[in-house]
């Protein structure tokens, strides 16, 4: 159990949010427009918290290093940003998790490293982020986790110390940039985590199987 909790981070996709649908069918379009076969979303699910990289390695079996993934990136960019809202919602107990912190006085907030370009409309169209403190994307800090410069930046902005805050995300980067910025780290195993990912041996201080889970940590259940 924490003690002296006073702000809660969140990454978002995977973590707040299930996103892999529209990061999925984003994907998986390009496949179809190209004659391939349609894959289920379920195919590309372990590896949405990976983004672009992520979802073309799943339709194409491509990687950044491989010539043209830059095209195949912005196409998929495209796609994603004319789509990311219609099937992507908060996971369930999500609503009531982030209420319940609201109400007893402690702050939250998002670190993500999706960038700006699509944190802020997709935040904007989910009403229970208005109770944010702060949003951090990718891009507001000159580096994206695991660097810890994210999560420093949002406790810059809110005004707390890392030993009053807590860090909870579905990778292992989460952990690692929450343990570079000296602040608690909660595993979501719930969350996407990335093929053949093996949470226990993240450097994280506790985990959780469902959302609600995170208020026994520190008591509020």
């Amino acid at each position: 159990m924490f003690r002296d909790i006073r702000c809660v981070l969140f990454d978002l996709d995977g973590t707040l949010i299930d996103s892999a649908p529209d990061l999925a069918l984003a994907a998986d379009e390009m496949r179809v427009r190209r004659g391939l076969p349609s894959l289920p979303v379920e195919r590309y699910r372990s590896s949405a918290g990976s983004g672009a990289r992520g979802m073309l390695g799943v339709a194409f079996g491509v990687t950044p290093d491989d010539p043209g993934f830059e095209a195949l990136k912005d196409e998929f960019l495209g796609n994603y940003e004319r789509r990311m809202t219609r099937l992507t919602a908060p996971f369930a107990e999500v609503d009531h998790l982030l209420s319940t912190l609201h109400r007893r006085g402690l702050n939250w907030g998002v670190v993500t490293n999706k960038s700006q370009r699509f944190t802020v409309p997709l935040t904007a169209s989910i009403t229970l982020f208005a109770s944010a403190s702060v949003i951090v994307s990718g891009d507001t800090t000159p580096h994206a986790k695991p660097h810890p410069a994210p999560l420093e930046e949002a406790m810059r902005r809110i005004g707390v110390e890392p030993r009053h805050c807590l860090y909870v995300g579905d990778d292992e980067r989460d952990m690692l940039a929450g343990r570079a910025a000296r602040v608690g780290t909660v595993a979501a195993r719930y969350g996407y985590l990335g093929p053949g990912a093996d949470a226990a041996r993240w450097p994280a201080d506790a985990a959780i199987d469902a959302p609600l889970q995170l208020l026994n940590l520190l008591d509020l259940a």
